[in-house]
């Protein structure tokens, strides 16, 4: 969409509803905007939506080289731009919520309310991916994809996801398999996210802002979720305790009622 920049794919959705506000969606690394499809129906009800596919993923077109957070940010502002939209609720989730968080730093004006899922604020000042996780990204290079795939989706889900519904392994596999991110952009994307530096700018977030993480997670430390809420200026917390880091996928009606009622507290 700019001059030596990848191009941004994106879908509107609900848009016959016009009074309806928008809601920016930004999904983390693996996942085109697909990613969201447990939760679209429902928020769909409430919002016009604008979905994207991250650099690299689903249509957009592949990078070239390595990027930063910024680079995301400012495709999302020239995807608001392309689409005309002057101002939208943004929801980010892992590496799409420090996407958002930039985001709502660099052009507040674009950010009319904030929610962050499952994400961290960033080096120095956060609490580091636990070791769990930490191990498997150093491994993953020497597996097959198959093996690599099916232990990041397991790291992805709570203990009692895996326990009470282990068919959602399977599904998250075939979704996968179904809409594979090559392996230069997933590691791009990963790369980013480990590299972000978000200091402490969210104290500078000007956005209402609704932070939602599972207290299962074990691929962004939880703890990260109260740090957010005490930078970003009455910022609200909600822990759903016994869910991992896709808890939008393991439980998606009770993550879509919260953003619902957050972002319209009239409607629910």
């Amino acid at each position: 969409m700019r001059g030596g920049e990848p191009g941004i794919a994106y879908q509107l959705r609900g848009t016959l509803h016009r009074r309806r506000q928008w809601l920016t969606l930004i999904q983390g690394v693996g996942f085109d905007s697909s990613g969201w499809g447990p939760v679209l129906r429902k928020l769909q009800r409430h919002f016009r939506l604008v979905v994207i596919d991250n650099r690299g993923t689903g249509r957009s077109d592949m990078p070239t080289g390595s990027f930063k957070i910024a680079d995301m940010a400012q495709d999302v502002v020239s995807v608001l731009d392309d689409a005309g939209i002057r101002r939208s609720n943004v929801l980010g989730a892992s590496l799409g919520g420090m996407v958002a968080q930039e985001l709502a730093v660099l052009h507040p004006d674009r950010v009319s309310h904030l929610v962050l899922a499952c994400t961290t604020p960033g080096w120095p000042f956060a609490f580091p991916m636990p070791a769990r996780s930490a191990l498997l990204m150093a491994a993953i290079r020497s597996m097959d994809a198959e093996t690599a795939l099916r232990q990041l989706v397991e790291t992805a889900l709570s203990p009692q996801t895996l326990k009470h519904h282990p068919e959602l392994v399977e599904r998250l596999v075939a979704h996968h398999r179904s809409r594979p991110v090559d392996r230069r952009a997933w590691s791009a994307q990963a790369k980013a996210g480990a590299l972000y530096a978000g200091r402490l700018t969210q104290a500078r977030i000007k956005a209402s802002t609704l932070i939602v993480h599972g207290g299962e997670d074990t691929v962004v430390d939880p703890r990260n979720a109260k740090l957010l809420a005490d930078r970003i200026p009455r910022a609200e917390l909600v822990i759903f305790p016994e869910l991992g880091h896709l808890l939008f996928w393991e439980d998606p009606e009770r993550f879509a009622s919260a953003v619902t009622a957050f972002l319209l507290p009239d409607t629910e």
